[in-house]
């Protein structure tokens, strides 16, 4: 197993992962690799497994009627990406879960995640943690959709992803975000033009 996996394991709990612990963590996973645009789900599929990306990058969108995309989660390395809903209830998404690079996987299914939180104290510790962080993150971007402007909804993404913009290009972003693709550029050159530091604009 990945020995970034490990390193993440043992981050994230303060109880310690026993090699035991470890390996019954391993065997529930399933690796895969996943080239640039090939599809782990589409849209009208059973969302079988949770994500857990090791290497590389995804996102998860919907197309509307008309054929637009609109961008629900991105992840890069220590993220966790797929439709919960799907996953949980074993119910046909309405996404589409797609690697944006190649990307190096765990999948891990909802019976084998519910058996580790079971018989693996460290798991169950770290699982809390990143449910936690998740649901604060979806309340704050829902905040962010509802009162916030563009530039002040980008601005914030920068900040708490400095690394995205390097992986993820201007529409996908865009989508992310909520916001057009040449409002995003007209952001980006109003502050390369006025050089506004990140505090200011958040403050």
């Amino acid at each position: 197993m990945h020995t970034s996996f490990r390193t993440y394991l043992d981050a994230g709990s303060t109880t310690p992962v026993s090699d035991a612990d470890f390996a019954r963590i391993c065997a529930a996973f399933m690796p895969k690799n996943l080239k640039k645009k090939a599809f782990l789900v589409r849209a009208g599929e059973i969302c079988k497994h949770l994500v857990f990306v090791l290497t590389g990058a995804l996102r998860l969108y919907s197309v509307g009627d008309k054929g637009s995309e609109h961008v629900l989660s991105l992840g890069v390395e220590n993220c966790w990406v797929g439709d919960r809903e799907s996953w949980v209830l074993l119910t046909p998404s309405r996404y589409y879960l797609e690697a944006v690079e190649d990307s190096s996987l765990l999948l891990i299914t909802h019976a084998q995640m519910q058996e580790l939180l079971r018989t693996v104290p460290a798991w169950a510790e770290l699982m809390r943690g990143v449910n936690r962080r998740q649901s604060i993150a979806t309340q704050k971007r829902l905040e962010a959709t509802i009162s916030r402007t563009a530039e002040e909804r980008y601005v914030a993404f920068r900040a708490q992803h400095p690394n995205y913009e390097h992986r993820f290009c201007q529409h996908l972003i865009a989508s992310y975000l909520g916001i057009l693709p040449e409002t995003l550029s007209r952001i980006r050159m109003r502050q390369l033009a006025v050089k506004t530091p990140l505090a200011e604009v958040l403050s």
